[in-house]
């Protein structure tokens, strides 16, 4: 009886595990460290300044003076700021609700960051039909140093991450609905035929309508757009990948006409997404617009016949202003001495530092305290997880594997497009995009190692056993990191113990 009960509320059971784990591990002593760390004296002010003036003015002072409580420094003057709105906007809104506190500009962060590890869960689970795996896939994410950290603070790609997250379920979902339709017209006019399976059908396939989770999942990638550009890439990526679903399914079916009809279904899905992003992207702007004070936003008015003289005069400095953010993004080469090179990306080779202060208050049991926030993914599943890519390469070049394809491919899209700026100012935080399907690609490798092929499903024994002591030591890892991702004060000597790569100090 108790056993089907737990069958029948397992999905609830997998919502509740996950999202529980996560929240531990991102509202846990979120208002810890009181002060701005790392990039947030850029998104927590912006955000502050978003909600209260409409527009980014610039700040006076010390950069800590907000995080004390000071906002006097706060001008009306538009502040030159480099990315679009609307993370900051969320962080903004955090601080509206519970007060321009640690926790209030940390707070959506958390949120989202807790709602990715649940949507990646559902998402695994329709991917490997099983609550089991999409069980292990959340609580994986729930524990990964970068997602951790990122969710923790006020930067922008945490949301970044969620709103690609969101795109590829939805993309997800609306493949496997669309196949099930699929399948359902092919046999419909298998029957009426009276033809067996084995006859190819004429034509490309049905219309099937309006697809609305792809439309929904163009929205989701386009607001991730609005939160940083390079959300572009994931989605291109995806949304040729939904053709690509389209092409693998229709010929599945028995459509001789596979590839046209896939194809030709693609254009209203390219339509929509020429309207759809533009139209949420400039939407994204409106506090900017609405707002006298920001930056640029009278150019073109103050200097008649340049820039895009046939555009309204808002438009035309609107561009003018993107183009001097793209110049400052391509120009940025500052030295840091925590840049990274994204071809060291996959093995965490440079992480973040956001946090370091020694804590004389602290009863941590040793004479020297310190307090750390090093944004660094687990190292066992991230090292594990490039083996496990070249694998999952060679089975789509080798074997055409789907799923191989679909597991792997925002990995890339998190990574491969930065491989060509390594001679940039650039930082390994940006790879927790990479987190949701650095997850999905270990699962994919236990699913097969679990239940290989060969069982037709069935669990093997030896490869169950594998798979276990593989997430045990993951689990105890994640547990020995946790005080490095939430900045627990701890012994020096017990940081050090963290410091396994002299890259990492």
């Amino acid at each position: 009886m108790i056993g089907e009960r737990l069958w029948r509320w397992r999905v609830a059971l997998m919502v509740t595990v996950v999202g529980v784990y996560a929240a531990v591990m991102r509202f846990g002593t979120l208002g810890f460290p009181t002060e701005l760390v790392f990039d947030e004296v850029f998104y927590a002010r912006g955000g502050y300044s978003l909600v209260e003036l409409g527009f980014e003015g610039e700040w006076g002072g010390d950069n800590q003076d907000f995080a004390h409580g000071d906002f006097s420094q706060l001008s009306d003057e538009g502040d030159f700021v480099v990315h679009p709105n609307t993370g900051k906007l969320l962080i903004g809104l955090g601080m509206k609700v519970f007060g321009p506190t640690p926790f209030g500009w940390r707070v959506m962060g958390a949120l989202v960051g807790v709602a990715a590890c649940i949507i990646l869960a559902m998402t695994a689970r329709r991917l490997f039909n099983s609550t089991i795996w999409g069980t292990v896939a959340g609580v994986l994410l729930a524990v990964d140093g970068e997602h951790v950290v990122l969710s923790r603070a006020a930067l922008l790609d945490g949301y970044l991450t969620f709103f690609i997250v969101l795109g590829f379920a939805l993309l997800v979902t609306d493949r496997f609905r669309t196949r099930d339709r699929l399948v359902t017209a092919a046999a419909r006019e298998r029957a009426e035929y009276g033809w067996g399976d084995e006859v190819r059908l004429p034509g490309g396939g049905p219309h099937l309508g309006m697809r609305w989770w792809r439309l929904a999942a163009i929205l989701a990638f386009s607001l991730s757009v609005t939160v940083k550009w390079n959300g572009l890439y994931f989605m291109a990526a995806f949304l040729v990948l939904s053709v690509v679903f389209d092409w693998y399914d229709r010929r599945a079916a028995g459509y001789e006409g596979w590839f046209a009809g896939a194809f030709v279904r693609a254009i209203p899905a390219f339509l929509a997404t020429v309207v759809i992003l533009p139209v949420v992207y400039l939407a994204s702007w409106i506090p900017w617009f609405t707002s006298e004070n920001s930056w640029g936003r009278h150019w073109a008015e103050d200097n008649p016949g340049q820039g895009l003289t046939w555009l309204p005069d808002g438009l035309n400095s609107l561009i003018h202003y993107h183009q001097q953010m793209w110049d400052f993004h391509r120009g940025l080469d500052t030295p840091h001495n925590y840049e990274s090179n994204p071809w060291a990306w996959p093995f965490q080779w440079r992480p973040t530092a956001f946090y370091f202060e020694d804590a004389p208050d602290a009863d941590c049991g040793a004479e020297r305290c310190v307090s750390a926030i090093h944004a660094i993914g687990e190292p066992l599943i991230w090292w594990t997880a490039f083996a496990v890519l070249l694998y999952a390469l060679w089975r789509i070049i080798r074997h055409r594997d789907m799923l191989a394809l679909t597991v792997s491919l925002g990995y890339l899209a998190a990574w491969v497009p930065w491989l060509p700026f390594a001679h940039r100012t650039i930082f390994t935080f940006y790879t927790v995009t990479m987190s949701p399907f650095v997850v999905l690609l270990l699962v994919w490798a236990m699913q097969r190692i679990a239940q290989p092929a060969r069982l037709d499903g069935a669990w093997s024994t030896r490869g169950l056993a594998i798979v276990g002591v593989f997430l045990g030591v993951a689990l105890i890892l994640a547990g020995f990191f946790t005080p490095i991702w939430t900045g627990e004060p701890i012994p020096f000597r017990y940081w050090q113990a963290h410091m396994w790569l002299p890259s990492w100090v």
